[in-house]
């Protein structure tokens, strides 16, 4: 129900979403706490307490890309626990189809939005073949890039990657 009544007041539960939704929204274009509070009329603390209730974590932003792995989805599903902020894992069949039936234009356009996502991160875990680490470390920078080996280049099946081994470097990654 939309509505609840508190004492003789009659609340809006939907008002009070949109509220916090647009609070949220200006934070994260970038206003100041006291600017959204000034703007929202009401206390900067009130925005503060808002963002402590629904933090995540805290720190650095945080990329997992790889292919071809086995376990993509146990290994997405451990990094919306953790709280990545991009994923992008494929298996040998979803890589393939992914470049398959596009032309060199439309390829290339892809993996530069890819490369411009990545780029707004500030650690990447890399799941890949020893060739696709360097190629990354050489786009991204090797202090950005975490790699996780599959296997020498070129793979051509999908790999493991033990999930823990993922969060130990997800760990390490946010130092």
């Amino acid at each position: 129900m939309d509505l609840i009544r508190i004492g003789d007041k009659l609340i809006s539960r939907r008002k009070i979403q949109r509220a916090i939704d647009r609070i949220l929204e200006r934070r994260a274009q970038g206003l100041s706490q006291q600017d959204v509070a000034a703007e929202m009329g009401i206390d900067r603390a009130f925005v503060s307490h808002l963002e402590r209730l629904g933090e995540v974590r805290r720190g650095r932003r945080i990329a997992l890309i790889g292919f071809p792995v086995k376990n993509k989805d146990e290994l997405e599903a451990l990094a919306r626990e953790e709280g990545v902020d991009f994923v992008l894992l494929l298996n040998n069949a979803e890589r393939w189809s992914y470049v398959e039936g596009v032309s060199g234009a439309e390829l290339f356009n892809r993996v530069m939005e890819i490369i411009a996502r990545i780029r707004e991160c500030d650690q990447i875990v890399f799941l890949g073949s020893d060739m696709r680490i360097r190629w990354m470390e050489s786009v991204l920078g090797t202090d950005r890039v975490i790699g996780i080996e599959l296997g020498p280049s070129p793979i051509t099946e999908d790999r493991y990657v033990p999930p823990e081994r993922v969060r130990d470097v997800l760990a390490q990654g946010r130092g």
